[in-house]
């Protein structure tokens, strides 16, 4: 039986009217099997000979007129991995799959159908060919994204070398900053000024209490008066992301409270990052990290009571209630982590990796200690968690907000 297989990338408008360029990304599973950013471009891979055809949009002189002349076919066949580049036919996609089709006697078609596949008159039809699965091409990407080459690791290296140094430019603007936004201005500017215009997300900058709020995203309120500013943010390069989270004083220097939670936090994460290995149990990191916040916890006397018993309780989870780390990769949160979201046991419901991590996977290891009311407060009305705190010593550490 005769095997084919297909993916698109499709452009999606972010800004209006169309005669303003979009800001567009490409697929992540269409760049990872040719390298090529170019919007509403197909491939076909066909399995029986080995032979990778990249189609990409025919010139369109109206948008010439606005954009420039687009890459030529034979441009294309020189820069990406494909063997062949051919013009998208300007009667539809659809066309060119019932003509491939035809020549190849009883097939399947192998794609990934959503959300890209669509024909200007909507979604494209397999029903040419014998049979065609949506699933597996897609499940098979997934697997192998999370085991990088030299390359991949090389671009991911270039893209945390830019982040780097825009995080010490923060450090360095911090004291003088009166706003959030400002520092966010700072990084943004510094990665773009590098050629890294994209982000791998969007960027947390979270002065004082703001810094428990795990996804924080408003990045606008004034820090005088505030203790510490916790900056989560990382560029791209070339599709491949970054992630750095760093959290230090606003004003240079550490209250006793801070710098205690901090102190417990980077003993969390060098720990961590020494176990890991190929074949590491990922839920194991895990537990360490929360066994290691559990004695400081206790050390501090936030915590109190018997450390096993505070672990088997899950009380920790009220301090770090999101998972250690995740996949990194062509996205931030990257593919093949098989979560367990419907997990029952708080400790493990959050994590977004589970299982042993292959070699050459990069996984980020983000441990935090987070005081939150919303998060905390039932915890303190719950006799099976309040035993464990000593919510008068905790009254000293809200405006620590959180360190990761």
């Amino acid at each position: 039986m005769n095997h084919f297989g297909m993916y698109g990338a499709e452009k999606i408008p972010l800004i209006w009217p169309l005669t303003i360029a979009f800001d567009y990304s490409q697929r992540r599973f269409f760049y990872y099997l040719t390298g090529c950013p170019l919007a509403e471009s197909y491939l076909i891979h066909d399995m029986d000979t080995d032979k990778s055809t990249l189609y990409i949009p025919p010139i369109n002189p109206e948008d010439v007129i606005w954009s420039g002349l687009p890459m030529s076919p034979e441009e294309a066949k020189g820069k990406y991995d494909v063997d062949e580049v051919e013009y998208r036919k300007t009667e539809g996609t659809m066309v060119t799959l019932a003509h491939i089709a035809s020549q190849k006697g009883p097939s399947t078609a192998f794609a990934i159908r959503e959300p890209t596949l669509r024909e200007p008159s909507g979604e494209i039809s397999f029903l040419a060919f014998n049979d065609y699965n949506f699933t597996i091409l897609k499940e098979a990407i997934e697997v192998c994204r999370v085991v990088k080459d030299e390359y991949e690791i090389a671009l991911m290296g270039k893209a945390n070398q830019i982040s780097s140094k825009a995080h010490r430019l923060v450090l360095e603007n911090v004291k003088n900053a009166k706003n959030e936004r400002e520092l966010e201005a700072v990084f943004l500017g510094h990665c773009i000024a590098s050629g890294a215009r994209n982000q791998a997300y969007d960027s947390i900058v979270a002065g004082g209490r703001a810094a428990a709020t795990l996804h924080y995203v408003n990045n606008n309120a004034p820090l005088a008066g505030k203790l510490n500013l916790l900056l989560d943010a990382g560029c791209e390069w070339d599709c491949y992301a970054s992630d750095i989270t760093r959290t230090f004083p606003i004003n240079g220097q550490f209250t006793k409270e801070s710098r205690a939670i901090y102190d417990i936090v980077l003993k969390m994460q060098l720990e961590c990052i020494a176990v890991l290995k190929e074949g590491v149990l990922w839920d194991d990191v895990h537990v360490l990290a929360h066994k290691i916040a559990i004695d400081g916890l206790l050390e501090l006397g936030i915590l109190k009571g018997d450390k096993d018993e505070i672990l088997a309780s899950r009380t920790s989870v009220a301090f770090l209630p999101h998972g250690l780390g995740h996949y990194l990769g062509m996205n931030t949160h990257d593919t093949g982590g098989n979560p367990n979201y419907a997990d029952k046991d708080p400790m493990f419901r959050y994590l977004r990796v589970r299982g042993r991590l292959p070699a050459n996977s990069v996984i980020t290891v983000e441990p935090g200690i987070y005081f939150c009311n919303f998060i905390i407060e039932p915890f303190l009305k719950d006799e099976k968690h309040a035993k464990y705190i000593d919510a008068e010593v905790l009254e000293r550490y809200w405006d620590v907000g959180g360190v990761r």
